[in-house]
């Protein structure tokens, strides 16, 4: 089946919606009360210091993101196939994690917060972006890519001013919500898109480090905390996309061309 013969199905594209816009409508609007940053979140299990740089592990820890997101880069820039604008900004995002959360680690708290969490936007959204518009179409690619941009740096901007992290918690899901749904439900220009559930899965193993800082320092004896469990597993998430691209093949003979 070419996926550009034809526009998406009608029904797809309104469950796509619902799935991605209603978890918001809900946090907005059904949640009703802000979420507020946690006040314990900044108190992370290894604050060990090294070569006279605090918090060493979980600054050292972001490396995997800077080599994933260069490599990322060079592979998009050279190959520019399907969304490739949207995919290079993504993993330029990637890169830029290892600076911003470096930063945010030396000195944790809400101002330096803001720094690590910027980068993460952008690669949220412009994954986000790819995503749709590979399966969607190509004439979302750079509409959708600017728009999702925009949110996303608001949402890190609307947090910091009015302390509320319910859009910044939605900016995090939605790329996970609809990567499985897109999969399932929309034909691949591409093939290899079992890779992306290889990512969602290795992002929501992050997600448990992260909140299991405390008990993973533990249990290894002080070798690695949680967070910094997450920084890794969120970083071979990425490379899971990376291989994707490096390692697909066009399915139709309208994306070979591209």
């Amino acid at each position: 089946m070419n996926p550009d013969a034809a526009p998406p199905h009608p029904a797809r594209t309104a469950g796509l919606l619902i799935l991605v816009l209603g978890p918001l409508a809900w946090l907005l609007f059904g949640h009703g009360e802000p979420i507020p940053q946690d006040r314990g979140y900044h108190l992370f299990a290894d604050g060990r210091s090294c070569l006279g740089i605090p918090n060493f592990g979980n600054i050292a820890s972001n490396g995997l993101f800077l080599l994933v997101g260069i490599a990322g880069v060079r592979h998009c820039w050279r190959r520019r196939e399907g969304a490739w604008r949207a995919w290079l900004v993504f993993f330029t995002g990637v890169a830029l994690v290892f600076f911003g959360s470096s930063w945010y680690h030396r000195a944790p708290g809400d101002d330096t917060l803001v720094w690590d969490r910027l980068p993460m936007t952008v690669g949220f959204m412009a994954l986000f972006a790819a995503l749709v518009s590979e399966h969607l179409g190509p004439r979302l690619e750079l509409r959708l890519l600017a728009g999702a941009l925009a949110v996303g740096a608001s949402s890190v901007f609307w947090w910091q001013w009015s302390g509320d992290l319910r859009i910044y918690i939605w900016v995090q899901g939605a790329p996970l919500l609809a990567i499985p749904y897109l999969v399932a439900a929309f034909a691949g220009r591409y093939d290899r898109r079992h890779y992306l559930l290889y990512g969602v899965g290795l992002y929501v193993l992050a997600k448990i480090a992260e909140w299991l800082d405390h008990e993973i320092y533990a249990a290894t004896a002080t070798a690695i905390s949680g967070h910094s469990a997450k920084h890794l597993l969120a970083a071979l998430a990425v490379f899971c996309v990376l291989r994707m691209l490096q390692t697909r093949q066009s399915l139709t003979p309208v994306a070979s061309s591209q």
